[in-house]
């Protein structure tokens, strides 16, 4: 009869489980803080490409601004002036020169794009948490104020025309635009020399009505009154130099 013998198993000890756990525990969590570290130079990365790219978007919209608050605030004092005229005098006794030149802007009229296609693809792919929370929170207050601007726009959209439909009831077009394109030029190069031409120049007028010039004037306060597009210009001109200051300091972004 034949005897079989068990092999022997020798049994670890527990400081060797002990070990071998900690082991284990160490290369996970090892493994996990260095995908976690990976994973954050990545975004950081990304991030640093997304804010390069939305620098140069707030810094066009930032020359666009200027130009739109500096063609905005002319046209205030334009109109004040225009408006200065009519309290002192009949419109039939003063200069038609004058009339046609500062009553141009009340129809003022333009509109701010920005370009905001950097801000709106991280916003609809989830991109904005690449930033720091201070960055992602001024980048969405900055298109914020930029959808307040154009909701603005949108509102005062009919006295703009309502303006346009009054100011051709007594100013003939073709004097009005040789007046347009004076101004235009000297946007590019003032010639003040232009201006005081015409404004002792003499064109003719459709009717010297004060009611229709009245009316006109009515309007234009109602367009002008809030200074939308001044106010508008200055609170993202503010808030885009924040975030500028803000996207070039945390991602070292170069001038």
């Amino acid at each position: 009869m034949e005897i079989h013998h068990h092999p022997h198993v020798e049994k670890k000890r527990f400081k060797e489980y002990l070990l071998e756990f900690i082991m284990i525990f160490l290369a996970v969590t090892l493994g996990f803080f260095a995908e976690t570290i990976r994973e954050g130079i990545t975004e950081h990365d990304r991030a640093k490409v997304f804010a390069a790219s939305m620098l140069k978007d707030i810094e066009t919209d930032s020359a666009q601004l200027s130009g739109y608050r500096n063609y905005f605030s002319y046209a205030a004092d334009q109109l004040d002036t225009f408006m200065q005229l009519l309290k002192s005098a009949d419109p039939k006794d003063i200069p038609s020169g004058k009339l046609y030149w500062y009553g141009l802007f009340g129809a003022a009229h333009s509109n701010f794009v920005p370009n905001d296609a950097t801000f709106q693809e991280m916003k609809s792919s989830a991109s904005l948490r690449y930033f720091k929370k201070n960055v992602a929170s001024d980048a969405a207050r900055y298109d914020g104020l930029c959808r307040y601007l154009a909701t603005s726009e949108q509102m005062n959209q009919g006295l703009y025309i309502e303006a346009r439909k009054c100011r051709a009831q007594f100013f003939d077009f073709k004097y009005l635009e040789e007046a347009n394109i004076i101004f235009q030029e000297n946007r590019n190069g003032f010639r003040q020399n232009r201006i005081d031409s015409f404004l002792v120049s003499n064109p003719r007028l459709l009717s010297t009505d004060k009611i229709l010039f009245n009316q006109y004037v009515e309007l234009c306060r109602s367009r002008f009154m809030r200074n939308y597009n001044i106010a508008g210009a200055d609170s993202l001109l503010k808030q885009g130099h924040k975030l500028i200051g803000e996207l070039k300091g945390e991602y070292h972004l170069e001038e």
